[in-house]
């Protein structure tokens, strides 16, 4: 065994083909492909901790969302490389793109799908490819990791709503105002619910991280292509900054305002 045989090297580096002869352009592939690289071990950790909250097992499941959490740092982080790159710079290779737009990123809409925010419009994208497509369908009709997360609050003994609970884990999670009082709970008896509690901080994380990737996507993309239209046919600018809404786990944002 050998560094390169056990990283497979020369099939990953032999991945990045830029199809126009501009320099930046090898630095937006694998700015992108280091993305799908991460998103791959953050649903390998999500899917983890689901697992271990569905069977109650909260404390280790903290492991690994405090992982995710880094990695949605180092994310986040990566956008400034991605910056280096002036206006003139990308729109010498981005018709090259064609039709095709990180928005379209199936683990990216899974691991959405996996918190709960759940789209079926996206599965159009991978009609071309089976496994991915089967993959994100199979996301999307999963219950997702807040599911598991208010069911462990109800196996507490918490005022969990039935509608909530009993709820079509296909569609995307919407608020409600009984959850949030079941989480006031934990967070106004910290020492008796503390592992619900620290769950729910954990859970506070992904979804900050998530906001924050957002934010400078948007600053990013405005950056180097102001208010142009997206390649994959969105609004660009305006698309991404609509997402800034969005949140996985409502209720643990409003309760803040109630303690």
């Amino acid at each position: 065994m050998t560094y390169a045989r056990y990283l497979t090297l020369d099939t990953l580096l032999g991945a990045q083909n830029p199809l126009s002869d501009e320099h930046d352009e090898m630095l937006f592939v694998i700015i992108h492909q280091t993305k799908e690289l991460w998103l791959k071990q953050i649903l390998h950790e999500v899917g983890l901790a689901q697992r271990l909250v569905h069977a109650g097992d909260l404390v280790p499941a903290y492991k690994s969302l405090a992982r995710v959490s880094r990695i949605q740092a180092v994310m986040t982080q990566s956008w400034d490389i991605l910056a280096t790159m002036t206006p003139a710079d990308y729109l010498r290779f981005r018709g090259e793109l064609g039709a095709s737009s990180g928005f379209q990123s199936d683990q990216f809409r899974r691991l959405e799908a996996m918190l709960g925010i759940k789209d079926d419009k996206f599965l159009a994208f991978h009609e071309d490819r089976p496994a991915a497509h089967a993959a994100l369908a199979d996301a999307m009709a999963r219950p997702s990791l807040y599911d598991d997360a208010l069911a462990q609050l109800a196996a507490a003994g918490l005022p969990v709503p039935a509608e909530v609970l009993d709820r079509d884990v296909s569609r995307p999670y919407e608020a409600s105002e009984g959850v949030e009082a079941a989480w006031l709970e934990v967070y106004r008896d910290t020492e008796r619910w503390w592992a619900l509690y620290q769950l729910a901080e954990k859970l506070m994380d992904l979804d900050d991280a998530l906001l924050t990737w957002r934010h400078k996507h948007v600053v990013t993309v405005e950056r180097i292509i102001g208010r142009r239209r997206g390649t994959g046919g969105t609004a660009g600018v305006d698309y991404l900054a609509s997402t800034l809404n969005r949140r996985a786990f409502p209720e643990l944002w409003s309760l803040r305002t109630r303690l």
